[in-house]
């Protein structure tokens, strides 16, 4: 039980009040002291008859004006209400004592770390979220501090915040710090807070198969070189993420990316671009993207697109670092890292005489293939999630959960615009999804004959047991678009009776 007990503030009243319970020999768990003349008394619970004898003791002091039970001590009702205050934050919230590790999470950090909160408690925030709690406490001197993280592939603002009492002490001491984490999307990031740090950007690229992994490993090892880099892939395959990835592990990341159309530049004003042009009658001197980015990187997009006039121009500027502004002849020297992507076959353009051999060469130094997303089975589940959790941000809702169906379909899939693609279906999806799960009903893939994968991942097993995923495959995509077995007869040109024979084989139904 706990008591209040509305008293004048006299020498001698709290000893008083704890004879009063040794007298009736009861336990003291508590005691919190008002300034205004209260005093509260944390007690075990007691027989009626003696809480009635203790509450008439207690009224009989002098200076007692009134005494009563009450359902928290002040201590616990803030604490109370303070953590169902922190509980309801929408924001992943942390506390963490001087050793750096969590004290406290609310629910929105225990779903987004993917753990309970007991789980959490005494975990190292650097372990968690890599911050550097000592160094913050000795290098900073526990100020007030931003920076961005990546967890799970999504951008979060991280704010640590110290938290000083004062009390008696001549000087606030340092008692803890809480980590508020905010979401954050590509298009609502301000410009100066895109520096990622951790693993220099690769932690938004997601993906758990081979082919993808290899990529990493090898795009790594790339990105601190200081030569020009050629990415190759279809168009969606995520050419311009991996470029700001290497980008922000080099040793340029502290300086500009910038990035070139090759596809949508006019011929005409394509040099003025990325050369820049002197003082005219009808135009100021411009710097062109190349002196822009001093220092920095250059990211020539679809460079199979740009035209034999501005091959020349930029051989010359791979060769040693110099251009001339359009109507100067003095010559400029910049330190500019190139990167180049194309979906296109370089080695046919040069055959064809559309792209200089000699640049193909001096491009082709360090060279990068990203897989099409059908060939990364694996990863599209992965991806989707991802996007999902994106989306769910961007539109204030809550993510909703992929059906085994949806997500068998989206594997099987071939994504012809591949991961730009599966963004897009999805993004669609989530606006008109209702409920807790996304389904096949909720998606609308384009008819693709040729949906099945055929990669590393389908390529386990016996022949037979390869053949028959691919047959399944081609099956289930197929139902999609010939909803009856007649129908799906008539396009495979095949029986009524075979059809109906594999799809039972198979477990096929309209809805998978």
């Amino acid at each position: 039980m706990r008591l209040q007990v509305f008293c004048e503030d006299r020498v001698g009243m709290t000893r008083e009040l704890l004879d009063i319970l040794t007298s009736q020999e009861i336990d003291l768990r508590g005691i919190e002291i008002d300034r205004i003349g209260i005093i509260y008394l944390n007690c075990p619970e007691v027989e009626f008859e003696q809480f009635s004898q203790l509450m008439s003791q207690i009224r009989q002091l002098d200076g007692v004006t009134d005494v009563r039970k009450i359902q928290f001590m002040p201590s616990e009702r803030e604490h109370t209400e303070l953590s169902a205050l922190l509980q309801t934050l929408p924001d992943p919230f942390f506390t963490i004592n001087l050793n750096g590790k969590v004290d406290f999470a609310n629910q929105a950090a225990e779903q987004l770390m993917g753990h309970r909160s007991e789980d959490l408690f005494s975990e190292n925030i650097q372990t968690l979220l890599g911050f550097n709690f000592s160094r913050w406490v000795d290098k900073n001197q526990a100020q007030k501090h931003s920076e961005i993280v990546v967890i799970a592939g999504l951008d979060y603002q991280m704010d640590i915040m110290p938290v000083y009492v004062s009390d008696e002490a001549p000087e606030p001491v340092l008692a803890s710090a809480l980590i508020l984490l905010k979401s954050l999307s590509e298009a609502k990031m301000p410009i100066v807070m895109r520096t990622i740090n951790g693993d220099s950007g690769f932690e938004h690229l997601i993906g758990h198969s081979s082919r993808f992994k290899h990529l990493l490993a090898q795009a790594k090892k790339l990105a601190l070189l200081d030569a020009p880099l050629l990415i190759q892939g279809e168009t969606g395959t995520g050419k311009e993420m991996l470029a700001r990835a290497c980008h922000q592990r080099s040793i340029h990341r502290d300086k500009p990316f910038l990035v070139v159309n090759c596809i949508s530049m006019p011929d005409n004003a394509a040099e003025t671009e990325l050369f820049g042009c002197v003082e005219s009658a009808n135009e100021p001197a411009k710097k062109g993207i190349f002196e822009q980015a001093a220092g920095g990187t250059v990211f020539l997009y679809e460079i199979g697109e740009m035209s034999k006039h501005l091959q020349i121009k930029l051989l010359r500027f791979l060769q040693d670092g110099t251009f001339r502004r359009v109507g100067e002849e003095a010559e400029i020297k910049v330190s500019v890292r190139v990167i180049c992507s194309t979906q296109k076959k370089l080695p046919e353009l040069v055959a064809e005489g559309e792209f200089r051999e000699d640049l193909y060469y001096r491009l082709n130094v360090l060279a990068l293939v990203v897989p099409p997303l059908r060939e990364r089975a694996a990863d599209i589940v992965p991806l989707a999630e991802l996007f999902l959790a994106q989306f769910a941000q961007e539109l204030h809702q809550p993510k909703p959960m992929l059906s085994e169906e949806l997500a068998l379909a989206l594997k099987q899939y071939a994504w012809p615009g591949n991961i730009r693609q599966l963004r897009n279906v999805l993004f669609r999806a989530m606006t008109q999804v209702e409920g807790a799960e996304m389904t096949c009903a909720d998606v609308q893939l384009p008819e693709n004959e040729s949906s099945t994968v055929i990669s590393e991942e389908t390529l386990t097993g016996s022949l037979d047991e390869i053949m028959k995923r691919y047959e399944s495959g081609i099956l289930s995509n197929l139902y999609q678009s010939y909803p009856s077995t007649r129908k799906l007869a008539k396009r495979l040109g095949v029986s009524h009776t075979a059809v109906a024979n594999k799809l039972r084989e198979y477990g096929l139904s309209k809805r998978n």
